[in-house]
């Protein structure tokens, strides 16, 4: 008898372990939506014919964006706290409050093998992108942030910003030091289409890429390109995207620009979680920095398509913003949480040292 329970113990042991294991995704894609709001989204899915690809994330929950030093948050304390899980002070980029540098969840992950890459639709030195590879005590530090992209191994990086590798006050021409690291650069989309091993610094515009439509489809290509360079390494791979441009229509309290926007990132969403079907080694997490206009819809059709909407802002805002998973590991994403928990969840799910 006592030989029997010890049996169906170890077999349970054995089928919990593997179910845990199963539960560990290899890759990790991390799209942020840049001042992406709740309302944002539902204005978004109404003139969408009521439907995103975002609904196919079916584990939702909240994320606080509070940081150390102010109730109402900016992008680089706000991504500072989501690539490193720490909360610092407002426009601090990848330091702490003391000003003392602290590693990103991208930079773990390139220290642990894994394959790292950023995609952008504004310049890859502007303020969220560098969270994950700068460490500033300044937001508007563009070129000093150029500079920390060669202090890494990234291996993907694909966005506007050209001139702060090329055009800097110090006379360094860190296009050539890229290009000695081995990287392959590129200065338009087709050229960075063509690219699918290797390492790729793709700075297609020379400052921030226009918004949608005359953008278009920077991110989602770019995306596919990341994520087709970036498989290649066995161990697994960390990407973050960034809808950027969205946190400009909340600031200028454009509706349409929001919308349009909105679109071109769930497109992207829509990319990614049908690669991250098909691989099932993948997990996918969708959130944003804050939110931005304090957008609110006052009313709308839904057969139309049209929303009313009504701003009570021209900056930032301090609600909570959604987060979104889809694949291996999603489920600890849901409930409310800190900003600074998505790094440890992150982290440990990869197991990453």
């Amino acid at each position: 008898m006592l030989k029997r329970i010890s049996t169906l113990l170890l077999v349970t042991l054995i089928l919990f372990g593997s179910l845990s294991a199963a539960k560990r995704p290899k890759n990790v894609i991390f799209l942020i939506g840049d001042g992406m709001g709740m309302a944002h989204i539902y204005a978004t899915m109404v003139t969408n014919g009521n439907k995103l690809e975002l609904e196919r994330c079916k584990h939702v929950g909240y994320s606080k964006t509070y940081c150390a030093n102010r109730f109402v948050t900016d992008s680089g304390a706000g991504g500072t706290a989501l690539a490193t899980g720490v909360k610092t002070r407002y426009g601090m980029i990848g330091m702490n409050p003391d000003s003392v540098a602290v590693e990103s969840i991208l930079e773990q992950s390139d220290r642990n093998g894994l394959a790292t890459g950023i995609v952008v639709s504004c310049a890859v030195t502007y303020v969220t992108p560098a969270t994950f590879i700068a460490h500033q005590i300044n937001r508007k530090m563009y070129e000093e942030a150029a500079a920390d992209y060669l202090k890494t191994d990234i291996d993907v990086f694909i966005g506007g910003g050209r001139k702060y590798f090329e055009s800097r006050k110090d006379g360094r021409n860190l296009i050539q030091e890229l290009k000695d690291k081995q990287y392959q650069v590129a200065f338009d989309l087709d050229e960075v289409k063509k690219i699918n091993s290797g390492k790729l610094a793709g700075l297609i515009h020379e400052d921030q890429p226009p918004a949608m439509p005359e953008r278009g489809d920077l991110l989602p290509d770019a995306t596919m390109v990341a994520i087709d360079i970036l498989d290649n390494n066995k161990k697994g791979f960390f990407l973050m995207v960034e809808g950027s441009q969205i946190d400009w229509g909340g600031h200028s309290n454009d509706i349409d620009m929001i919308v349009r926007e909105m679109l071109d990132f769930d497109k992207t969403i829509g990319k990614v979680l049908d690669f991250a079907e098909k691989d099932g080694n993948t997990l996918v997490v969708i959130t944003a920095d804050h939110e931005c206009g304090g957008l609110t819809l006052v009313n709308g059709n839904m057969n139309e398509g049209k929303v009313k909407a009504y701003f009570s802002s021209k900056g930032h805002t301090g609600i909570p913003v959604p987060v979104f998973a889809f694949g291996p590991g999603a489920e600890e994403f849901t409930g409310f949480m800190e900003n600074i928990d998505f790094k440890g969840k992150i982290e440990k799910l990869l197991k990453l040292k």
